[in-house]
Order: structure tokens, then sequence, then C-alpha cells
């Protein structure tokens, strides 16, 4: 039997092991796919510590939610693709899905798209959950439209400058809310920078609003970023947030008539349900890349298989400048 290279992981918290096994073969509906990069998400680490619950993962597992590469092998009844195909999205990871950090894995063909001819494949390793995170909310969620005005809380951050390149896409007139060193790339991305550790969100929505507030908030920080989108919003605005979990007093929305959504991006991975409309949106992704309205913010240092747990050292010691890939092929 052919085998590869995986990364495995025995217990939260433990050292991965390098090990060879047996390579995975397509079932109906599949297509086996020679991953070439795996992105590394925070939620890759939580999963790794067993610190999300809302993300388990039966060990022993392999870990990666994001990946691309070049389709091997279709099984039965897959139309949508060919061997020699290069693909992304976000495959696995979760839910006793076999993730990313390996040579090769049997994915669910709904779950992914052509990537973008003019993106290399770390780069579109990057995409697929913070895509998708920011499309649901901006797009599914708000209806996002042009003309609107936009706040993405976290604006440079991993969704965040995804949200921005999005909302910009579609015509809104889009401001981020991050660090102060953070303002020349997200004046690079089209959108107006507000340092939110020197202002409030009072001042600037009086600032950049007169007061009236924005006419969409995504809420990619969670905490206090979401009680700061609540304030931001304008009358019967829309907020949406990537991260709602904890209390939240709810007064400053519902004094405003505004609305609210949560997105939970990895539903479709864990119950199979929604599937299709992941590897839709993963479309839209190449789509936007290829027109040169998205282009993902990679953090230069490279990453071998058995260098992994480096990356993810960085991230929790938020030392990353930008998305981590890890190289596979």
């Amino acid at each position: 039997m052919s085998t590869m290279k995986a990364l495995i992981l025995e217990n939260h918290n433990a050292p991965f092991r390098l090990a060879e096994i047996a390579r995975p073969k397509p079932a109906a509906g599949e297509v086996l796919v020679r991953i070439k990069a795996s992105g590394v998400n925070p939620l890759d680490t939580k999963i790794r510590a067993g610190a999300a619950e809302h993300a388990r993962q039966p060990l022993p597992a392999i870990l990666g939610i994001d990946m691309a590469g070049v389709v091997e092998e279709v099984g039965q009844g897959v139309s949508g693709f060919r061997p020699g195909d290069e693909v992304y999205g976000m495959t696995g990871g979760v839910g006793g899905v076999q993730g990313s950090l390996a040579e090769f894995a049997a994915v669910d063909a709904r779950l992914l798209a052509i990537k973008p001819a003019n993106l290399t494949m770390r780069e579109a390793a990057a995409l697929p959950l913070v895509f998708i995170t920011a499309w649901e909310g901006l797009v599914d969620r708000a209806a996002v439209k042009s003309g609107q005005s936009v706040l993405v809380l976290g604006g440079a951050g991993g969704v965040g400058h995804v949200a921005v390149q999005i909302a910009r896409a579609f015509g809104a007139d889009v401001y981020a809310a991050d660090g102060a060193s953070k303002a020349d790339y997200i004046r690079s991305l089209g959108a107006t920078p507000i340092d939110h550790t020197a202002e409030s969100v009072e001042d600037y929505v009086a600032r950049y609003t007169g007061g009236k507030g924005f006419d969409l908030v995504y809420d990619t920080v969670g905490g206090a970023g979401l009680d700061a989108a609540f304030k931001a919003v304008k009358r019967f605005g829309h907020v949406v947030t990537s991260l709602g979990w904890g209390t939240h007093a709810l007064a400053p929305l519902s004094f405003k008539a505004a609305s609210y959504s949560g997105v939970f991006t990895l539903l479709p991975l864990l119950t199979g349900e929604g599937r299709e409309h992941h590897g839709e949106i993963m479309q839209e992704a190449t789509r936007l890349a290829e027109a040169g309205k998205l282009v993902p913010r990679l953090d230069a240092r490279r990453f071998t298989l058995e260098e992994t747990a480096e990356a993810h050292r960085l991230i929790e010691e938020r030392q990353a400048k930008g998305k981590l890939v890890v190289d596979i092929a």
C-alpha cells in the first residue's frame, strides 16, 4: 500500500510526531489531493491545546484546516475536478476529518475550488478559513453593498484584512480599527485606519460618521470588540461577529433597532451541512483574487512539515506578521 508522511498529534499540548502512514483513497464524492501548502490559523493552535470546545478533533489526529494542492485522483461521482487541477479549500482538521499537515488528503470535493491562477500555493493556503469567515459575515449575513460605510474591528488581522478587501470589492466605504502600527497597511488596502488605542468609539464615530454610526460593523476581535461594535453601529444597522462568545449587554444594539448576526465557519465541516456553499465561497475568492481585488498578507518565514511546531509557537506568542504557511511538498 502507498504511504505518506504526516504529522500526528497524539495528546493535547504534546509535540507533533512525524510518521509514515497509509495514503488515503478517495471515496465517492471525494478527491485525493497532493498537498503543497497548509495554512496555519490561531484556531489550529487552540485545537492542538484542547482549548477549542467548538472545534474538537478526536486524537490521535492530523491537524491543519486550510490547504492548497494538486488533485491526484478523483473518486466516484466527482465531475468538477480532474487530476492535475490546482485546488484549495478549508477541508479538515476538526470533527474527525483529516487535516492538511500531511502529504495527501482525501477531501470532500464540495469543499474545494480551483486555485487562483495568480496566487502561489502558499498564498492560496492562507485564504480559506479567513475568507469564508469574512464572506459569510459580510455577504451572507449582512448583504454588504456599494455605498455603505463598513467598520472592521481588527482590520489588519487574519479575518479582518480579508473582510476589508471584500467590502472594498463590493464598493463600500471601509474603515478599519487596529493598532497604530497597522495604519499604513490598512491604507494600502484602500481603507481608512482608526487607532482604537488612541481614540474612543464615541470619538471615531463622531469623527467619521457625524455621530450617526456605521451601516455595518464586522467584529473580528470578540470580547470588548463586540461591545464596541454595538456602540459603533448606526440605527437600523447591522453588526456581525466571528467571535460572539461571552456575555454582552444588548441595550446599545436594541436601542438603535440594529440587527446582529454570528458566524460559525466550522459548521459544514462538523455537521456535513452546507459544504457546497463553502466550495461556492471559495470560487468567489478565486474570482476576486484573479481580478486583483484580494491579496492575502503572508509572513515571509517558511516552515517545513517538521517545523510546524515553530509556526504554532509564533502564533501563540503573537509574533506572526501575516498568515503563516507550512510548505508540505
